[in-house]
């Protein structure tokens, strides 16, 4: 019964590694199953055997078949000792070369280059990150990035290889390379619906990227070109098509110095419009007031530019004046009907002056008007400036802290007041100085005329 119990143990192992060996030529869970099923009877009927032949052997063959058993037990025992030694011995040795092959490293100072190296692998593995040329060399199938390579490298606890460091060589030598060129090349560019388009892309160093008459943002974090939701003005966009459609020699173009950060802060700077809706309801009241002082000014230069062009004429032709203008209309005050002309100078000396009182108001129309714009303005900017501060304050008490850009952001809204204030207040100024200056000399030309008038009244009077 021992001799059987002993025959049954190596029928168990022989059917464990069948069955090891079925499991990994098996591809799926069915085929697996199957494998099993088939095994198992191949096992049964395999082990059914040697106990029959086990059983119908004689003692003699019972005892030789135990011991060819052990014998191969024994063998394999033997084989499994000599190979775990061996395993020892080498892994000894391993650790014995690899003991020389770091203390001959020491010795040529190889541990501070290989050391540097890393170091410059992982500072070089940050920037290339970062850089706006990577989208121009993408990494191929199934290979790493050009920062994921180097940054592998920096992190690797192992003596790094030639080609490791031949990868740091070339990816710092292309970085300087193409630092200094202007490329054109193929890329896939995010549209700011979602889409990916395969679109030429023109490249100035690390710093601007266009396409197609639009300005390119990098993402370093996805490592793909998108497409500005809000493109700058149409004079830096003229410059970018000027350099999509150059061929050789130079051509001017916007270049972003910081990489990126300057283009999209000043992509995301709010509008005239944006910002006179963000100041509350002051600015469209300075804006009305002063659209209406720049309405009234134009109507009243319109009028002074006739006026003065017809005085001009009618000084050339004084024997006949026209009501057209307001010199001629003094001169007819002044002469009246040849039937009843006053002979006396104080008599005249009124006439003339009714005649000029009725012309001078039309002459300094808009004026006053204009004089109160220049004054309201800077005032209701002031009002618009206290009310953004008082904003200010209010939102800073309900967050509850001092975050610059909160303060930033009302500050901004309060200034936009001043600053419109202000812008209609100078203009108007001087728009009153002209209107000004062109009635006082339609004005002079009137009372020098009409002095001449009175001194002829009177010396014809002493004639008489």
């Amino acid at each position: 019964m021992i001799k059987l119990r002993n025959m049954l143990k190596y029928a168990a192992a022989a059917s464990l590694l069948q069955f090891g060996a079925i499991t990994h030529a098996a591809d799926s869970l069915d085929a697996l199953l199957e494998e099993v099923a088939t095994g198992r009877s191949a096992e049964q009927q395999a082990f059914e055997q040697a106990r029959a032949k086990f059983d119908a052997a004689g003692a003699a063959d019972q005892q030789k078949m135990m011991q060819e058993a052990q014998a191969r037990r024994d063998a394999l025992d033997a084989r499994s000792n000599a190979l775990s030694g061996q395993f020892s011995d080498n892994e000894l040795k391993i650790n014995e070369l690899d003991k020389q092959l770091r203390d001959k490293a020491a010795g040529l100072g190889l541990a501070e280059v290989f050391g540097l190296a890393r170091q410059v692998a992982g500072d070089s593995a940050t920037i290339l990150e970062q850089s706006l040329i990577s989208a121009q060399f993408p990494p191929a199938a199934g290979e790493a990035g050009r920062a994921d390579a180097l940054r592998t490298f920096a992190s690797a606890k192992s003596v790094p290889v030639t080609a490791d460091l031949e990868r740091l060589w070339f990816e710092l030598q292309r970085e300087m390379v193409a630092s200094g060129q202007v490329a054109k090349f193929r890329a896939p560019v995010i549209q700011p619906g979602g889409e990916a388009n395969e679109q030429d892309v023109i490249r100035i160093g690390p710093f601007t990227a266009s396409s197609e008459g639009k300005v390119l943002q990098y993402m370093p974090a996805l490592q793909t070109l998108n497409v500005y939701p809000r493109q700058p003005p149409a004079e830096i966009l003229s410059y970018v098509r000027n350099l999509e459609s150059a061929g050789d020699g130079y051509a001017q173009a916007v270049v972003d110095s910081s990489r990126g950060v300057l283009m999209s802060l000043y992509v995301e700077r709010p509008t005239w419009v944006q910002r006179i809706e963000h100041g509350e309801h002051v600015n469209y009241v300075i804006l009305f007031v002063g659209g209406v002082g720049v309405l009234c000014f134009l109507v009243q230069l319109a009028y002074l530019v006739i006026v003065r062009v017809r005085v001009t004429a009618q000084l050339k032709n004084l024997d006949k004046p026209s009501k057209d203008n307001p010199l001629g209309r003094v001169l007819l005050a002044f002469r009246g009907d040849a039937n009843t002309i006053e002979k006396d100078a104080d008599v005249a000396e009124l006439r003339i002056s009714e005649a000029v009182f009725r012309e001078v108001p039309k002459l300094e129309r808009f004026q006053a008007l204009l004089r109160l714009a220049v004054a309201a303005g800077p005032l209701l900017g002031l009002i618009g400036t206290v009310l953004g501060m008082i904003i200010t304050f209010q939102s800073i008490t309900e967050s509850g802290s001092s975050d610059p850009k909160l303060m930033a952001d009302g500050i901004g809204a309060a200034m936009i007041a001043t600053v419109l204030g202000l812008g209609i207040a100078i203009p108007l100024l001087f728009a009153n100085a002209l209107l000004t200056s062109l009635s006082r000399g339609v004005t002079q030309v009137i009372e020098e005329q009409s002095a001449g008038m009175l001194a002829e009244s009177i010396e014809r009077q002493r004639r008489a």
